[in-house]
């Protein structure tokens, strides 16, 4: 299985990738506009945020809910061999368009590996094995190789063995809440019993799920954005990312699973 450390970004190995390839709206998340492929006017010389201190003060919370799931490093580093964008400007366009493709390869890996290391999936490690082989090889190929993935196809080969480990982690007594893809902006929630809730897709914008109880909920692709997770129960929400936590507010007292961190601002 992957190592789940480069699943995470490592802004020290990256070209600024996301601070020049992705488009900024001006915005609640953006205090500007910024088209893609222009780097952002706090990038530094040597790559670094010249305002990674003060982002969310300074209007850029969103760059704080960003997460490559390593996918900057493995591009900077693997897929264009360490050539960088200011140095060797003809890479410059390839490179910034292999950012998004190589975070959907990375992504479907930290679901791939999260579902690989549940015991509930035994019957389908055979599977999973082979779906994160395939995934990895891909990931590493040179820039016309990781230009040409269909995206929409790895997405659709991947997703039954999520779905079918969903349903392994959530079944079990206790009837479980299909709320897959619903509209919960806003939804007074604290204190729910969410346990083994189908949230796959959920839009939890603003919701307030203080001292709610998440264990073993599906939350692949839920809107976490504002969401108040003060003093929740994630451990062992299935799918939870960093992304998604880095999105939401939380406290001391919410609990996340192991391999998550818990974000500065909350």
């Amino acid at each position: 299985m992957p190592d789940r450390r480069t699943l995470a970004a490592d802004c020290t190995s990256c070209f600024a990738l996301c601070c020049v390839a992705l488009a900024f709206t001006r915005s609640a998340d953006f205090a500007i506009d910024k088209p893609a492929g222009d780097p952002c006017p706090n990038l530094l010389a040597d790559f670094r945020c010249g305002i990674h201190d003060r982002l969310r003060p300074e209007g850029f919370a969103g760059c704080t809910g960003y997460d490559c799931f390593g996918a900057g490093q493995q591009v900077s580093q693997v897929t264009f061999a360490g050539r960088d964008w200011r140095e060797a400007p003809e890479t410059r366009g390839r490179m910034f368009a292999a950012l998004p493709v190589m975070r959907l390869l990375h992504e479907l890996l930290w679901y791939l590996t999260e579902a690989r290391s549940l015991d509930a999936t035994r019957e389908i490690h055979d599977e999973l094995d082979a779906a994160i082989a395939e995934v990895e090889q891909i990931s590493a190929g040179d820039p016309d190789a990781v230009l040409a993935v269909d995206v929409d196809e790895q997405r659709a080969r991947v997703n039954p063995l999520l779905v079918r480990t969903s349903e392994l982690v959530r079944a079990g007594a206790g009837r479980k809440k299909d709320r897959r893809g619903a509209d919960l902006m806003g939804a007074k929630l604290a204190g729910a019993d969410l346990r083994r809730a189908n949230l796959r897709g959920a839009y939890l914008i603003a919701a307030d799920l203080r001292g709610a109880d998440l264990r073993q909920a599906d939350v692949i692709g839920a809107d976490l954005r504002d969401a108040d997770l003060r003093g929740a129960d994630l451990t062992g929400s299935l799918f939870l990312t960093q992304s998604q936590v880095n999105a939401a507010r939380g406290d001391s007292a919410t609990k996340l699973p192991p391999r998550l961190t818990r974000p500065d601002h909350w």
